[in-house]
């Protein structure tokens, strides 16, 4: 399986080259945590990519990750602050309207989420969205490996002024995890002819038959 060669080379980047990476590839990186796997397929989260020079070094001012200027991209992952009926409510309109189904089809569907979420406090929400963040994370990694664009992973970042600057809380969003995409400076990132280091396949998982 080509995945998991593209796995073996994939490792969180240290230091970056001054390379860009194509609008091509970062648009089929984009798509494909569009396509991420989410819980009741509502996406309560959202993607911010940021080229900006100066404002990605505003965003790295007090982080000790370099990376989020250094960089070609950057990838903010904002979750919900909280899962509305409304929200709810204009999610599943869609997805009607994407399957060509005629309206309140899905009403079952729709009461059963608001429903679930009516139990909920407001911090629940967040932290459930903040999950469903990180599974896109999760696929952005894949996908970055996948074409050959190398990433890093952030969570050492101030996210109160990622917040501010990006004007996330007027979305009703936060700042919840980031991930930096260019190509490696193998010449200076000792971690990049590094042998990748995990446990033995029986050690780390377990057949139950």
């Amino acid at each position: 399986m080509e995945l998991i060669n593209d796995l073996k080379w994939r490792y969180a980047v240290k230091q970056y080259s001054d390379e860009v990476v194509s609008e091509n590839k970062i648009d089929q990186i984009i798509a494909a945590i569009n396509l991420s796997a989410s819980s009741c397929g509502i996406q309560p989260y959202r993607l911010f990519v940021i080229t900006n020079t100066e404002l990605r070094k505003k965003l790295a001012e007090g982080s000790f990750n370099a990376q989020i200027h250094s960089s070609s991209h950057l990838l903010v992952f904002a979750s919900l602050n909280e899962v509305t009926g409304g929200y709810i409510n204009d999610y599943i309109t869609m997805m009607e309207q994407q399957r060509s189904l005629d309206s309140g089809a899905l009403d079952g569907l729709k009461e059963m989420i608001i429903s679930h979420f009516a139990t909920q406090t407001p911090e629940q929400h967040a932290l459930w969205s903040e999950k469903q963040a990180y599974i896109g994370l999760g696929t952005a990694l894949v996908a970055a490996a996948a074409v050959k664009v190398d990433s890093t992973p952030m969570e050492g970042f101030d996210a109160q002024k990622f917040n501010q600057i990006l004007r996330l809380s007027e979305k009703g969003l936060h700042a919840t995890v980031i991930l930096s995409l260019g190509y490696r400076d193998a010449d200076n990132d000792h971690l990049a002819s590094m042998h990748k280091v995990r446990l033995a396949i029986d050690e780390f998982s377990t057949k139950i038959k």
